[in-house]
């Protein structure tokens, strides 16, 4: 204000000067008696103040206008130099337009700090996240959703037309609110979730994918562990009174009836017959009782444990049983000091399982060899254990994990269910690759 009130005050004086000249002018013509040289050089004198006049005014509006434009522009970089150059009184208005144009460099370097900071959040995410406009331009699309759908760029939804038509659809018609369920063709089931928001004039589409394989193996053991639950139940509460009369019955059979009668061979038959109904009660009783640990999982108690370590001692403690099988095991940990945090005894017992089922998948290979390795990606640790056995069925490796399943002549079929369980419960997975003839990987998400 101080600046323009001193402006004003210098264009009056301007002015009244040029008035002044003017009549000064006026004055020496009369009394002079060449006029016109006076008139000459009374113009000049008028021409002169009156250019000073319009520079001193042009040269604020220049300044206004630069000003002005570098605020449209966003061109904060210039700088208004603080000098005497327009008068001592215009040395505040270049020190408050720099001022301004350092206040509207502090906003865009916060705002692009917080977009850098915001993008740096979405692209490591574990959800994938894309955003397009109504033409299909794809605006944002993070790491997370070019990992699920197996692709390294996305710039049109048109792109997806070869590889992903079903989600091409789902996306193009996917309302506000709702929940679609995709399948890639590596079988992954993603949940699409879309919002819609207008974006200076412009409808953009927000669309969330979510892998929810882990959501569905939970639910699939959950349903597994209640159905146990209800058989076991049932069956011991049958089993158990039919074992009590059979030891009642033997009873008998030994204290009354054996004395009481001549007929040894009859009695004989009785009690083999009751032997064996008794013994095969309790083996039955022994069968549902093994399945306790699968619907009574104790939660894991978390660790920070070295992979190598636990491998290691995996190692010892199968290493006769490998020897003997004529099986070799390599194992490889990067980095070595790789820690990973879970239950010690339960993420012990998941590898003796994979690592006891892959020295059984060989049937006529002489160069038996298992593969412990392990590696960090992403913030996740990831353990593989691999054989180059027999390899699994296509038919067979769809229904390893489900509850007493089991291609083995012995076993209950409880021990890939388990381990699935005891990696869910460690917010993790339990995967498995295999190839008939060449071997199969199995797979420790954590």
């Amino acid at each position: 204000m101080i600046g323009l009130r001193h402006f004003s005050i210098v264009i009056m004086i301007r002015i009244i000067v040029i008035v002044l000249s003017v009549v000064a002018i006026t004055w020496l013509a009369n009394k002079h008696t060449n006029e016109m040289l006076v008139y000459v050089l009374g113009t000049i004198f008028i021409f002169i103040q009156g250019s000073l006049l319009y520079n001193y005014v042009t040269n604020v509006n220049r300044k206004l206008t630069y000003f002005l434009e570098s605020v449209r522009y966003s061109d904060f970089t210039i700088n208004f130099r603080s000098d005497n150059k327009m008068g001592r009184t215009f040395k505040e208005l270049n020190q408050q337009f720099n001022e301004v144009l350092h206040a509207f460099r502090q906003a865009r370097a916060e705002k692009e700090a917080n977009l850098q900071y915001l993008n740096t959040i979405v692209q490591h995410i574990g959800t994938g996240l894309i955003t397009f406009d109504s033409n299909g331009q794809v605006n944002l699309i993070n790491n997370a959703a070019l990992r699920m759908l197996g692709i390294y760029r996305l710039h049109q939804l048109s792109e997806l037309k070869d590889k992903h038509p079903r989600l091409y659809e789902l996306l193009s018609t996917l309302d506000s609110g709702v929940r679609e369920l995709y399948r890639t063709p590596s079988d992954q089931p993603l949940a699409l979730q879309g919002a819609a928001i207008q974006l200076r004039g412009m409808w953009v589409r927000i669309v969330v994918l979510q892998n929810i394989q882990t959501e569905l193996q939970q639910q699939e053991v959950e349903s597994w562990q209640n159905l146990t639950r209800v058989l076991r139940h049932e069956i011991m509460n049958s089993m158990t009174p039919i074992v009590s009369l059979v030891g009642t019955m033997r009873l008998i059979v030994n204290e009354d009836i054996e004395k009481s009668t001549s007929d040894l061979e009859a009695v004989n038959d009785l009690k083999e017959a009751l032997y064996t109904l008794e013994k095969r009660s309790k083996g039955m009783m022994q069968f549902v009782n093994a399945y306790r640990d699968f619907t009574t999982l104790p939660k894991p108690v978390f660790a920070n444990l070295s992979v190598a370590e636990l491998l290691q001692e995996v190692i010892q403690l199968l290493q006769t049983d490998l020897t003997v099988s004529g099986v070799l095991w390599k194992i490889s940990v990067k980095p070595d000091t790789l820690t990973v945090k879970a239950d010690a005894s339960q993420i012990q017992q998941v590898l003796i399982n994979l690592v006891k089922n892959a020295s059984e998948s060989f049937s006529t290979q002489t160069n038996r060899l298992i593969t412990l390795s392990a590696y960090q990606t992403d913030n996740t640790t990831i353990i593989d254990v691999a054989d180059n056995g027999d390899g699994i069925e296509p038919e067979a490796i769809e229904n390893i994990f489900i509850p007493f399943y089991t291609t083995k002549k012995t076993g209950s079929g409880i021990g890939l269910s388990l381990s699935r369980q005891i990696l869910q419960q460690h917010n993790g997975q339990l995967n498995v690759s295999s190839e008939v003839g060449k071997g199969s990987v199995f797979t420790l998400i954590i």
